[in-house]
């Protein structure tokens, strides 16, 4: 064979092997067909988009259900020189075959367990069929005839619906699968950002059409998620679907959304879901179900318990157990898992910048005899740290210090950035709210409504929610809050996400930068800025599921004042050297020595 190129390799070899054995072209063989965006990277202000992963080919025996992959060759590689790029993309594709081809011969590699031989080499007129490779999947698989047609139920199509991600194909596929085999509980994991509710719609659709499911319920813990539903993906159900709303409880439908406060009371008269027969729903979906349903002592439990004879199924955006939730022990190990960190690696969703800061009095602080608080009362004589502070104790330079910082490094970058600092309780989130007007007195100038406080009992919360998830709306520029955000709330536009709250919860800690994973490339979002008061960034470091922060070329030098020497000693072992810091720290950690009239600023507050 004379030397070829690639693409002189899959249009005089590849191709016609295919069509010759009845891939259709049409409708089964996608050439280079891109299944990610390419990383973001940052450097500096610079951004810039890494390559995306394409195998050469990918082989569908329908639509959402591809069986197999190939990677080309020119003629002067050898036959498997491109078998291991063939494997990552069929182990990310959940594809169960991957090829290898130079022109000369295939090389061919079988993920099915269930094949004695792993690897072999064919000739080119010998590449199997669509029928001869779905056949060893569904031997391998063991389906039976009911769930052969789940597997092969179409996706819902349509002009409003987008086409799939490889991942909410895979987590679709799995879960539909499993579920048809009887299983009666079942767990996704997947990062904020990445399309829970879609892939829930797409999971029912399939198991509704082919009436394995016939009555559904789709519980959420948020009114806006229960809206987003509704006003989306679930729309499509037509007359079927309805919303469950307090007091009402109408057995003509087949799908509904509800909220699980409306179904819940402490009453037990009032108990809206035992409204309905205990095995009225034959399916029920748990959005967000780290946020309570799977925890013991949970009264949403109680639902999860009445439809018991349903199978249930979990979505979740944590992987990791802690004492609010234990997702495992209820829905048993997750049948997939698409975690930040790859969401990242694929460019879907934003890479983030972590920038610590540590105040010399959150490491310890004790009063003296002359220290009173505002009222001119002794303040109790014992040592405090961040824990107490906004808590047990109230520094107010603390908060404008903290206030200040946010608006320098705000000031330095984009001055109408969306920006969410979450703080302590509501109290604390409207004195940060008069310190950030304070330090931004030029922006509210312009807009009084440049920095608000979105707490439960905040005037118009509603609308300045609204105004706020609004990429086009470009007021509130900052908020304050205390848990209003923490989840629930799409702002696709999000920026930076300020910690001045000390989190003990990695559940709620994961939802907190759900918030900026969303990328915008449209509204120059590429990437989220995390600015951490309270050290809540090392205490959940989870790389394996987040990923590692940007690490930029141009990094910050750790500074502070001459009396650096007063940090306690645990901290200076903390922060490394610069040449240390430098090779292994992708963080930022910035020391704040406020005033010396912090000390006088502080007064008590009962809890």
């Amino acid at each position: 064979m004379e030397k070829f190129s690639e693409r002189d390799i899959c249009s005089k070899y590849i191709t016609p092997a295919l069509t010759n054995v009845g891939w259709d072209l049409d409708t089964q063989i996608r050439e280079e067909q891109s299944y990610t965006k390419g990383r973001i990277s940052v450097y500096g202000k610079l951004v810039s988009r890494g390559e995306s992963k394409r195998p050469d080919y990918t082989l569908y025996y329908k639509k959402n259900l591809p069986l197999a992959v190939i990677e080309a060759k020119d003629s002067t590689h050898a036959v498997g020189d491109g078998m291991q790029q063939a494997l990552s993309y069929a182990k990310d594709l959940d594809i169960p075959f991957a090829y290898s081809s130079n022109g000369k011969r295939f090389l061919e590699h079988s993920r099915l367990s269930g094949e004695q031989e792993v690897e072999k080499e064919i000739e080119l007129s010998e590449f199997p069929s669509p029928e001869e490779l779905y056949w060893r999947f569904k031997k391998e698989k063991d389906f039976s005839k009911e769930v052969e047609e789940v597997l092969l139920q179409d996706y819902y199509e349509g002009q409003t619906v987008h086409t799939p991600r490889y991942f909410q194909r895979v987590a679709v596929n799995r879960a539909v699968e499993t579920i048809a085999k009887g299983q009666r509980r079942v767990l996704l994991v997947m990062a904020t950002g990445t399309g829970k509710t879609y892939t829930a719609f797409q999971i029912i659709w399939k198991l509704w059409k082919t009436k394995r499911k016939r009555r559904i319920l789709f519980l959420v813990d948020r009114t806006a998620l229960a809206t987003q539903a509704i006003q989306g993906d679930f729309r499509h159900f037509g007359d079927k679907l309805t919303r469950v709303k307090e007091g009402v409880a109408d057995p003509a439908y087949e799908v509904y959304v509800a909220l699980y406060q409306g179904l819940y009371s402490n009453e037990e008269r009032r108990k809206l879901f035992k409204q309905f027969s205990s095995d009225f729903f034959d399916l029920v979906v748990v959005d967000e179900c780290h946020r309570g349903s799977a925890k013991d002592n949970a009264a949403w439990r109680e639902i999860l318990e009445y439809y018991s004879s349903a199978t249930q199924i979990g979505l979740t955006a944590t992987p990791k157990e802690d004492v609010d939730v234990s997702n495992s022990e209820y829905f048993g190990n997750p049948v997939y898992v698409y975690s930040l960190k790859k969401g990242i690696e694929d460019g879907f969703l934003a890479p983030y910048k972590v920038m610590r800061y540590v105040l010399d009095k959150d490491i310890e602080w004790r009063p003296n005899e002359l220290i009173t608080d505002k009222n001119g009362n002794p303040i109790e004589d014992r040592i405090y740290n961040s824990k107490d502070y906004d808590r047990n104790i109230i520094i107010k330079d603390r908060t404008e210090l903290v206030a200040r910082t946010i608006s320098k490094h705000i000031r330095e970058t984009e001055p109408m950035q969306k920006t969410i600092v979450f703080c302590v309780d509501i109290n604390h989130a409207e004195r940060m709210r008069q310190a950030l007007v304070n330090a931004n007195k030029d922006e509210v100038d312009k807009n009084h409504r440049y920095v608000v406080r979105l707490t439960g009992d905040a005037y118009e919360k509603d609308k300045e929610l609204e105004n706020f998830s609004n990429p086009e709306s470009p007021y509130p520029a900052i908020v304050t809050t205390s848990d209003l955000l923490t989840t629930g709330v799409d702002v696709q536009t999000c920026k930076l996400i300020v910690l001045d709250a000390p989190i003990n919860s990695v559940t709620k800690f994961k939802q907190i930068i759900g918030r900026g994973t969303r990328l915008r490339e449209d509204f120059g979002k590429y990437y989220f800025t995390i600015m951490d008061f309270r050290g809540v960034t090392r205490l959940f470091a989870d790389p394996e599921f987040d990923g590692e922060p940007i690490k930029e070329k141009d990094e910050k030098k750790i500074h502070g004042e001459e009396d650096i020497e007063s940090i306690e000693e645990e901290v200076k072992e903390e922060t490394p050297e610069m040449e240390e810091f430098q090779e292994e720290n992708p963080y930022e950690e910035v020391i704040l020595h406020p005033e010396k009239e912090e000390e006088r600023g502080g007064h008590k507050q009962d809890r």
